[in-house]
């Protein structure tokens, strides 16, 4: 057992606290409650990153209109495409920053659609929008929900919004806590995944960005919010749930 454990905790670079290391232990036919995996943990010498603060940076200086806060912090959603989320972070390389825009699907905090670039422009966001429409496929009246950042607020995304007929909502000025479940991912981005690592080059961060969205956090990381699922197999339960 003590050998599982530390495999675990390489798989999922040390993100595993007690009650998750419990929850993948037992899917594997292990009978393991938290304060059990606690003291395997202890006695395999394993541990969990400690978490960072971040600083979030939003281009609001703008004179762009500004859509009303429709989503006001409601982000318990019944069923996915019903509401959407947008957010910008950054990622730092020795070859300078590279830009990482993401739409997540609040039902199931899935990321549906993301975009890099070495700039923070108009087509970050755009591109992430772009791929989140084409794996979905929603129907009209969908929420969209960003910050009020002059890539959100700007021309071309609005007509985007408006062609697929979604609802833009935006989050009260300097208020990060109006987008927090993007604000949540970052984090767990940075703080899971890319910390205590320097990468070389944008093109290799990329790389591990994208495995940390595709093959990690949507595949294999357990939420708490989603009753220690990952975001996939809960969507799964759903659909399967809809055809019974």
């Amino acid at each position: 057992m003590i050998s599982k454990v530390r495999e675990i905790n390489n798989e999922t670079r040390r993100t595993d606290g007690s009650r998750r290391m419990s929850e993948r232990l037992r899917s594997q036919g292990h009978d393991v409650g938290r304060y059990r995996a606690r003291s395997l943990m202890k006695k395999a010498n394993v541990s969990v990153k400690h978490r960072k603060k971040f600083r979030i940076t939003t281009d609001s200086k703008h004179n762009l209109p500004i859509a009303p806060n429709l989503l006001d912090r409601n982000f318990q959603v019944d069923q996915p495409n019903a509401v959407w989320c947008s957010d910008i972070t950054y990622l730092w390389t020795i070859e300078g920053w590279l830009y990482l825009a993401v739409v997540i699907d609040l039902y199931s905090r899935k990321i549906i659609g993301w975009a890099m670039d070495s700039r923070m422009k108009a087509s970050l966001v755009t591109e992430a929008l772009l791929m989140a429409y084409w794996r979905r496929k929603p129907e009209k009246g969908l929420i969209h929900h960003s910050d009020r950042g002059s890539q959100y607020a700007g021309s071309d995304y609005q007509k985007l919004l408006n062609a697929y007929g979604m609802i833009c909502s935006m989050s009260r000025k300097g208020d990060c806590w109006d987008n927090a479940v993007a604000a949540s991912f970052f984090h767990s981005l940075k703080t899971e995944w890319t910390a205590e690592i320097i990468y070389r080059t944008r093109n290799e961060t990329r790389s591990d960005a994208i495995r940390y969205i595709e093959m990690f956090y949507n595949s294999n990381r357990l939420h708490s919010y989603l009753g220690y699922k990952n975001p996939n197999d809960f969507e799964k339960s759903f659909t399967l749930a809809k055809a019974a």
